[in-house]
Order: structure tokens, then sequence, then C-alpha cells
């Protein structure tokens, strides 16, 4: 039997039983016992092939030679028996740090570590690869403890978004560290080439060696794979059957002289939660109605989003011409079951921001002097050091300081009133103190001033508090709005009468404003309120009640009726386009034949068709409209959407 290239001469073949392979091998095929070669002993994890064995009784073998150990080795394979093989195992990781000694014998393989040059022996099937894996982890000092086993988990604490953690098992993962990288970037609002830097990649080669970091080119298209995952996956959202959307739009001119444009999405996912989605902004020439109209069609459809509910923009001429000819290209493919009959609806908040400013065009003499107050202390470092002083002596306990309001946000004039009366003792000391203060162009605040101003505070408040409640972004707010309204008109009604002249004179210029908005009920969109009635707290009954606290007779019939109407036709806009048309009657003819009068009787005939008449003009709004009311514990935290 001659050796194989890969063998030394000396070798003895295998024995099995103590007897030579070849020689029973021979005298079995003579005898004509064997017409195929004989399974190997170790059948079960090998085969030993044989080469021109007869494949007749009687036939005589020529070269035979017993086939290599490892089976991915073997030169001669039968392929009758390939498809009995068993799937062979993944390559192990410990074959990264090591290989295969070419001076070791091939009965008898050996493998070199790459670091250390230990050796040992490596048979796939007498040894294995256990003792090369406990060498790299426990014995060898060379190897980095950082490039071990890439599969073996860790237990780590993980955060998440609402606040708990919870223990998970991890593994290394570069192409996650890279998307994880991105988000960074994205979220934090950081460079690209915030990742070139030294602290940046001295901190990440102790926190995780293993991880490439990549350069601010890699970056950017990390962050741009990204976008486009994000956008595909939400444009599925947004192409689902019963998926309606409401926008809002805002257009705003920079100090460069650029308009700019941004439009917002909201809907509720699957989950019953509300979600925000900033699906454009842009560049925009001008601010002509067909100018922004354009864009947000253009936007919309490449979004693939069909059902727009309705769309909030601020009180600007240009943006009513825009919602109307948004209006009539919509009309052909809104999907929407309202087709755009409440598309249009005004900014809540806006509207207010422009009734405050309107009030209060006209500023006081008493807060110009504290503005001014304000404005000294702050003028610089040592003025507001000395101030800081007194602040001390007068024994005020609070740690924030005074605010200086900014002329176009009528709210920071509520927060500056409110830090400088925390501080009106400290004002006073300082006057007392310090001549160029008393002496100041328009002269320091009085005591009278201070009064005036707390009068001041406390109107705004309300102001301030209703556009807190009503701006909210990541909350439904259309269910609190009708109570903000309520408590304005009330506010309106009992200050305009006041005795206090200057109060009176600043609500009647905000009732004006407010007037030429909202003051034809006729013109406010009833969605409002339907969203009220939509919230089982109050229903209809509190929206009625409400009418009757503020309006006249007239008035509040024609809201009361309208809004049911509205409310019934958007119920049956709706049933028409997921039911085909067919009314909620499910269970009303059983309920006719359980009407407790026998059969055959001219009476039970009687009774099941008034029940039936009955029921049949009764429809799920009806139903609804009767439940009483949904009580709550807790208002605030009440969640309308579950």
């Amino acid at each position: 039997m001659q050796p194989t290239s890969n063998e030394v001469p000396n070798e003895r073949t295998p024995e099995v039983g103590g007897e030579n392979v070849e020689s029973v091998v021979r005298s079995l095929t003579d005898s004509g016992a064997l017409t195929k070669p004989p399974p190997h002993p170790r059948s079960k994890k090998r085969k030993v092939g044989m080469t021109n064995v007869g494949a007749t009784s009687g036939a005589t073998p020529t070269n035979l030679a017993p086939s290599n150990v490892d089976t991915d080795e073997e030169d001669g394979k039968d392929e009758a028996n390939e498809g009995n093989r068993k799937p062979s195992r993944p390559r192990s990781w410990t074959w990264d740090h090591f290989a295969k000694d070419p001076k070791s014998k091939p009965s008898h393989p050996r493998a070199k570590y790459n670091w250390c040059g230990a050796s040992y022996a490596c048979d796939s099937h007498r040894n294995g690869t256990t003792n090369m894996r406990y060498h790299l982890l426990n014995q060898c000092k060379k190897f980095p403890r950082d490039s071990g086993d890439p599969s073996q988990t860790i237990l780590t604490f993980q955060q998440k978004k609402d606040g708990e953690g919870v223990f998970t098992a991890v593994t290394f993962d570069a192409e996650m560290c890279r998307k994880a990288l991105a988000r960074m970037i994205i979220v934090d609002e950081l460079l690209f080439k915030f990742v070139e830097g030294e602290g940046f990649r001295f901190y990440m080669s102790i926190v995780q060696p293993r991880f490439p970091l990549p350069g601010r080119i890699t970056v950017a298209k990390d962050c741009w794979n990204l976008y486009i995952s994000e956008k595909n996956r939400l444009k599925t959202v947004f192409k689902q059957p019963n998926q309606s959307v409401c926008l809002t739009t805002d257009c705003w001119t920079s100090v460069q002289n650029l308009n700019y444009m941004c439009l917002t999405a909201y809907y509720i996912d699957h989950d019953w939660k509300l979600q925000k989605r900033i699906i454009n902004f842009c560049l925009i020439k001008n601010h002509k109605r067909e100018t922004i109209g354009r864009k947000i069609e253009r936007c919309l459809l490449g979004w693939g989003i069909s059902r727009v509910f309705t769309i909030t923009v601020d009180n600007a001429s240009s943006n009513d011409t825009a919602i109307s000819y948004l209006r009539t290209r919509m009309e052909d493919w809104n999907l929407h079951p309202l087709k755009g009959e409440h598309l249009h609806l005004r900014c809540c908040a806006h509207i207010l921001n422009l009734v405050v400013n309107d009030g209060l065009k006209d500023m006081h003499e008493s807060i110009s002097k504290i503005r001014n107050a304000i404005r000294y202390v702050r003028a610089s470092p040592s003025r507001m050091n000395r101030f800081k002083n007194f602040i001390k002596e007068a024994r005020i306990q609070d740690k924030c300081t005074v605010q200086l309001d900014v002329p176009t946000r009528w709210n920071f004039t509520y927060t500056m009133l409110k830090s400088g009366l925390k501080f009106q003792k400290a004002f006073k000391r300082l006057g007392e103190r310090d001549t160029e203060y008393a002496l100041m162009q328009g002269g320091m605040p009085r005591n009278i001033d201070w009064d005036n101003a707390k009068h001041f505070m406390e109107f705004l408040k309300i102001f301030h508090d209703v556009t807190k409640s009503v701006s909210g972004s990541l909350l439904v707010t259309s269910s609190q709005y009708f109570h903000e309204f309520c408590k304005i008109l009330r506010v309106f009604n009992a200050s305009c009468g006041s005795r206090d002249p200057l109060l009176g004179s600043m609500a009647e210029r905000m009732k004006l404003k407010y007037d030429k908005y909202w003051g034809n009920i006729k013109n406010i969109n009833m969605m409002i309120f339907v969203a009220v009635v939509l919230d089982p707290r109050y229903k209809l009954k509190f929206v009625n009640f409400s009418f009757e606290k503020l309006y006249d007779k007239d008035d509040t019939d024609f809201l009361g009726a309208k809004v049911k109407e509205t409310f019934s036709k958007m119920f049956d806009c709706y049933v028409s386009a997921n039911n085909g048309g067919r009314l909620f009657t499910s269970a009303i003819m059983d309920g006719a034949s359980d009407v407790g009068v026998p059969d055959g009787d001219i009476a039970g005939d009687f009774f099941k068709e008034v029940y039936f008449h009955e029921i049949i003009n009764k429809n799920e709004v009806d139903l609804y409209l009767m439940d009483g009311i949904e009580k709550s514990r807790d208002q605030n935290t009440f969640d309308i959407l579950n």
C-alpha cells in the first residue's frame, strides 16, 4: 500500500480488531462477499472511501488506499452516500487565532497558536477545539480578552424610554453599533466630523476596542440610509387602508431673508398612541397661496398620504387661500370619508396669541417701569452682583433671578412680571441705595406700579395656562380646547364690566380681537365641539350645557342642533366607507323576537313591529349619547385614546 503525499512512509495501516484493514478487505472481495467498500468502524462520524473497487462479485481491487481522516478532504466520494451525510457544523471562532501546522502528521494534525506559538492536537473527531478555546480564554497572557468568543452574550441592564430598566443578554454587533452611532448623530444634532474627534475615539477605544470607528463620510452615508429606512417604514404606515392623517404647517422668514415651511403629520397608530412626524422642512420662494399649496400637495403625493382629515394653519390670509387651493386639488384623490369638508382648522394657540398681544399693545406705564428696572439690573455683572446682595439682605429664599421679556412674546411679559414681583423688596432696597437707579429715565417702579403689575399678572396667568394647555404636541388637545374656550369667554364677560379701568380696557380690546376670528359662531369648525362629544366624560350633554351658559337661546339651539347633525353625519360617512352603506343594526331581529308575547297572537305581531321601528331608527350615535358619562377619578391623567 503506497502512502499518500501527506503521509509518512513508516506509518502503519489502521487496524480493526487486531487485523490489517487491507487484508480484511482483500479476503472479503476475493470471496465475493463484498461488492462495495465495507463501512468503517466509525461510520457514524466518517466514511472510508475505496477507489477502483469492483462493482461485481470476484472483482479485484487495484490501488486500494484508505481515505484521509477528515471527511471534508476525501478525494473519492460516493454519490449514493452524499445525501446521508450530516450537515457540517459552522467553523469555530478559535480558528481565527490558530493555524494548522504543516509539519505535523496528517493522521495526527496539530494547530499552532498565532500569538504565543502553543501547539494543540486539532483532529476534528478525536480532539475538537475545546483545548484551543480554553487556552485562549484562560491560559494565554498575550491574547486580547476583548477579542473573545463573538457569540458569547453578556447580561446587561438596559434603560427603556419610559424610564424602566430590564436585564437582557446582548452580544457585540458592529452593524448595530454603526446604526446606533448614526442615530446619536441625528438625535443629538452632532456634526459628522464628531466621530473623528480625538476624545471620542479614545473613549470608544476603552468602551469597545472591537468596534472599527467610521469616518465622517461613512457616518453621513449611515445617516442617509437610516433616513431612507425610516421613511419607507413610515410610508407603509400611511398607505394602510384606514390610516387618516392630520397636518399642521407653518411658514416664516429667517434673519437671512429666507422663506421656510415645515409640514408635520399627526396620526394614531395601531396601539392607539398619538404619533408626530415632521415630513417636510424646506425652502419656499414666497408665501403665496399657490406656492404653499403646491408644496404641500407635492409632499403628500411623495409620502403616499391619501386620507387627510384636517390641516391646521395660523391665521395669515395666504394660508386661508392655500387651504382653498388644496381642497380643490384633493377632491380627486383624498380618500377620507369626510372628503375635506372640515379640512381647514385655525390654530387656537395662534389666535390666543394675537388676542393677548392686541390687549397689551398699549402697554401700561407700570409695566414699562418694571421692565426698565429689570433691564437696569441685568445691564452689567456688577449691578447683578449688587442686586443679589440686596436679595440676601431682604432674606428672599427664591433661587431664580429676574427675567427680561421679549417684546414680540406676550408670555415672556407674564414671566417678567412674575419674576419681578418675587424681588419687590430687593428693588426697594436698590432704590434707597443706588442714586443712578432712582434717577433713571421713566422713574423707578413705586408701590402702585407693583400693585398694577400684580393685577396684570393674575389676568395674564389665565391666558398663559390656556396657551400651555392647548399647545401640547405629544398628547391629544382637541378635546381640551372647548373647555378653555368657555373659560376665556367667561373671563371676557366678567372683565369687560370690571370696575378696574385697566383690566376693563384690556379685556375690551381682547374681546374685539377674539370676535374677529370666533365672533360668528357659524364659522367655527365643528370639530372643536365634536371632539368633546367623543370624550366619554362629557358627551353632548356638556356641550349643550356650556352653550346655555355662554349664548342666548337662539344661538344655543342652533349650535346644539348643528353639533349633533355634524356628529351623526360623520358617523354615516364612516359607516358608508367601511361597511358598504349598511347601518349597524345587528341583533335587531333577535331582540324583536324576545318581546315576551306568545307566537300566533296578533298583539305579538304588533309589539314586534313597534319594537323593530323603534330600534331601526336608532344607530350607534344615539346609543352612545344615551349611555351615561364616564366618571374619572383623576381628570388630569385620563387618556381619551385608551
